[in-house]
C-alpha cells in the first residue's frame, strides 16, 4: 500500500488525537476536513466552497445557529422568570407532572414527524427546565444545586427518550427509510416503511410507560432530598451555634 492511498485517511488520527486531548470538537472536525482535502490535492478555494455548501445544505445546523441567539435574547429579557412565575400560579403543577406531560406530547408529535417542535436548545433549556424547576421552587423554596442539576437532567432525558422512540414511528423518517432500503438491497422485499413504523409503536409505548413510571417517583425523591437538605442545614447551624457558645463561655 503506497503513501497516496493512505493520504485520504490523514483526518482519522487528527480526530482521534484532538478528541483525546479534549480540544474543541468543532475545531477538530474542521481541521480534519481541511487536512484531508489538502492531502488529496483539492484546491483551497474549492475546499472552502465545499465546506460552505455542506453547511448551507445542513438545515438542522443552520437552524441551531439561528435559534441560539434568539433564545439568548429571550432569556435576557426574562423568559425563564416568566415561565417559573406562570408555573408557580398553577397549584396542581409539580415537577414530575410537568415532565410527564411534556414527555407524552413530545413523543406523540415526534411520531407524526413534527420533530422540530421541541429540542434541547429551543425548548428544554429555555422553557421545560425553568418550568420544572419553578414548580419545585414554588413548593419548597430555594433548591440545592445538586437538586437543580437532577431536575435539568430529567428534563433533558424526557426530550431524548421521547424523540428517540417517537421518530421511528414516522414512516418518512430517515432511519426508517434507511432500514427499509437496506432490507430490500439484501433480498427482503416484503418489509415496507409502514411495517417498520407499526412495529415501532409497541417499543415506543413501552419506553413511554417505563419513563412515565420513573417520573411518577420524581416528586417523592425531590421531597426526600429537600427534607435531607434542610435537616443537614439545621444540624450545621446547631453545630455552629454550639461552637460559638463554647468559645464565648
Amino acid at each position: 500500500m503506497d503513501l497516496a492511498t493512505l493520504l485520504p485517511l490523514v483526518g482519522i488520527p487528527i480526530i482521534v488525537l484532538g478528541f483525546a486531548l479534549k480540544f474543541n470538537p468543532l475545531l477538530v472536525v474542521v481541521s480534519a476536513g481541511l487536512a484531508t482535502g489538502l492531502a488529496v490535492g483539492m484546491d483551497f478555494g474549492l475546499l472552502l466552497e465545499t465546506f460552505g455548501e455542506k453547511f448551507m445544505n445542513s438545515r438542522q445546523l443552520a437552524s441551531i445557529v439561528l435559534i441560539l441567539p434568539i433564545i439568548a435574547l429571550l432569556e435576557k429579557f426574562g423568559l425563564k422568570e416568566r415561565a417559573q412565575n406562570w408555573v408557580a400560579s398553577i397549584r396542581s403543577a409539580t415537577t414530575g407532572r410537568i415532565l410527564m406531560l411534556y414527555m407524552v406530547v413530545r413523543q406523540f408529535t415526534c411520531s407524526l414527524g413534527l420533530i422540530s417542535l421541541g429540542g434541547q436548545a429551543q425548548t428544554v433549556r429555555p422553557l421545560l427546565f425553568p418550568m420544572a424547576e419553578g414548580a419545585a421552587i414554588s413548593q419548597y423554596g430555594d433548591l440545592p444545586e445538586a437538586l437543580r442539576d437532577r431536575i435539568a437532567a430529567h428534563a433533558a432525558a424526557c426530550d431524548n427518550v421521547a424523540l428517540f422512540f417517537g421518530e421511528d414511528i414516522f414512516i418518512a423518517f430517515g432511519a426508517v427509510l434507511l432500514m427499509s432500503g437496506f432490507l430490500k438491497e439484501n433480498g427482503i422485499t416484503n418489509v415496507e416503511p409502514l411495517h417498520i413504523g407499526l412495529w415501532a409503536i409497541p417499543t415506543g409505548l413501552c419506553a413511554l410507560i417505563i419513563h412515565l413510571i420513573r417520573l411518577s417517583f420524581l416528586d417523592a425523591k425531590i421531597a426526600r432530598e429537600i427534607a435531607d437538605y434542610r435537616a443537614q442545614s439545621i444540624a450545621q447551624q446547631s453545630s455552629q451555634t454550639m461552637t460559638n457558645g463554647g468559645q464565648v463561655s
